[in-house]
């Protein structure tokens, strides 16, 4: 039955609609439309948000796809057999793409986004030594997991929610990354591997995964300890294989086990995607793998969520079709040299200095230059692009190099003349800035971070 409480009616006050419990009566779906459309047109524009690395655009192909088949729910493998099939399709293209041993061999998932990827792989490198260290009749408590400090926010998650010890290699000027030097200082018997960070969150640049693979090669030579590493692959593992394809970072070394990565970050996909691949199942506990009776089928599922959408799959998997190899490579080699472009007029401007410079994944950040003004800083520069529409994040580095603050672009699917538009944006609001006489107060410092 139609609900049409308030059809016919003039006085209808939006003002009296409750926010905060349901309403007493139904309304029109015009009139519910309309409200929860004007609501949301409040948020910014997402092409305008320089800060997500979360992808904002489809083509009409893919958001036709996506309304057809926004009611599947990837769990229900029985319903869905053929969206399952295609699960595995993609999973096994990513092992092919990152050049795992045998791809029929190795072993995936679909998860709900990069942070539910990496907990599942932290957790099989957890359940690896813990049955290694079992067999050896050796203690199994107080394991660590060794990381940069410039790691994302789901590794401190993952530690915390599993009772991990979080063992932070501090970042520096000299090594602004982890790249295996002093390794043997973190790295002990009770280390259930290593992450390495393919395109860092704070600067986007990559860790040398390869460099890190040969300190732990030197130091199981020494000691006998045998460390695997994990590569948080969230934006560079889709990123890497197109642009940078003779980089070493992935199954083609022995240490790494495991790669995550976000297909709704450089896979181009909407909101809701991330995949984790296994080398082969060996590397994947057996007692991870659960196997449910639901809706009349017995099916295994891998993961921390049950319910979850199955349509980012089917458009992970239409993007493999439509772009190939080859799409991937033009599309990601224009953003990057549209990034790289940003950055050279960015470092002309006179203010900044480059961090780094987009030439790894299309993301770079920048900060003032030491002693170049004390009247404003990137705070300022945050809000008057946010004025303008921009997103631009500013925030301080991690642990040891906190005061240094940066601000980051991540540039996405790029378009020169959105990147122009936003030069000019930014040159004005630097020249306004400029102007002014006398530090300018700001209402909270940090406002403008975006993590």
């Amino acid at each position: 039955m139609e609900l049409d409480a308030h059809a016919g009616t003039d006085d209808f006050d939006d003002f009296a609609t409750p926010w905060f419990r349901l309403p007493d009566g139904a309304m029109t779906p015009d009139m519910a439309y309309q409200i929860v459309h004007d609501e949301a047109m409040l948020d910014g524009n997402a092409r305008l948000n320089l800060a997500t690395f979360v992808g904002t655009w489809m083509d009409e192909h893919a958001n036709r796809l996506y309304a057809e088949t926004v009611d599947k729910n990837m769990i229900d493998k029985d319903e869905y057999p053929k969206t399952a099939e295609i699960e595995t399709r993609c999973w096994r293209i990513l092992a092919d793409l990152w050049h795992a041993p045998d791809p029929s061999h190795a072993i995936g998932t679909s998860t709900i986004g990069s942070s539910e990827a990496a907990m599942l792989a932290g957790l099989a490198l957890m359940r690896r030594w813990r049955a290694r260290r079992q067999a050896e009749g050796l203690p199994i408590d107080r394991p660590n997991l060794v990381m940069s400090s410039a790691v994302q926010v789901c590794w401190e998650k993952f530690c915390n929610y599993w009772d991990v010890e979080m063992r932070l290699v501090p970042v520096s000027l000299e090594h602004p990354t982890l790249d295996g030097t002093d390794l043997e200082r973190w790295v002990d018997e009770r280390t259930i591997g290593v992450v390495a960070i393919l395109g860092v969150t704070y600067t986007g640049v990559y860790e040398p995964v390869a460099a890190i693979a040969a300190a732990l090669d030197r130091l199981q030579a020494a000691t006998g300890l045998d460390v695997p590493i994990h590569v948080d692959g969230a934006s560079g593992a889709m990123v890497a294989p197109f642009v940078q394809p003779d980089l070493v970072w992935d199954f083609r070394l022995d240490r790494v086990v495991s790669i995550n990565t976000s297909g709704h970050k450089y896979g181009l996909v909407y909101p809701g995607l991330g995949w984790a691949v296994w080398r082969s199942e060996e590397h994947l506990p057996e007692d991870m793998i659960f196997r449910v009776s639901y809706l009349g089928g017995d099916m295994p599922t891998l993961a921390l969520n049950f319910s979850r959408p199955g349509a980012q799959v089917l458009l992970q998997y239409y993007l493999f079709l439509r772009l190939g190899r080859e799409g991937y490579t033009a599309v990601h080699s224009h953003t990057r040299a549209v990034a790289m472009e940003v950055a050279r007029q960015i470092a002309a401007m006179g203010p900044f200095e480059l961090v780094s410079d987009g030439s790894d994944i299309p993301v770079f950040a920048y900060r003032l230059k030491d002693g170049y003004t004390d009247n404003w800083t990137l705070y300022h520069l945050s809000d008057r692009l946010r004025a303008r529409g921009w997103q631009v994040p500013s925030y301080p580095m991690p642990e040891d190099l906190q005061e240094v603050t940066v601000q980051r672009l991540v540039i996405r699917r790029g378009r020169r003349a959105l990147s122009r538009d936003f030069l000019e944006d930014m040159r004005a609001c630097v020249e306004y800035l400029e102007a002014l006489s006398g530090p300018i107060p700001i209402e909270r410092e940090g406002s403008a971070f975006h993590h």
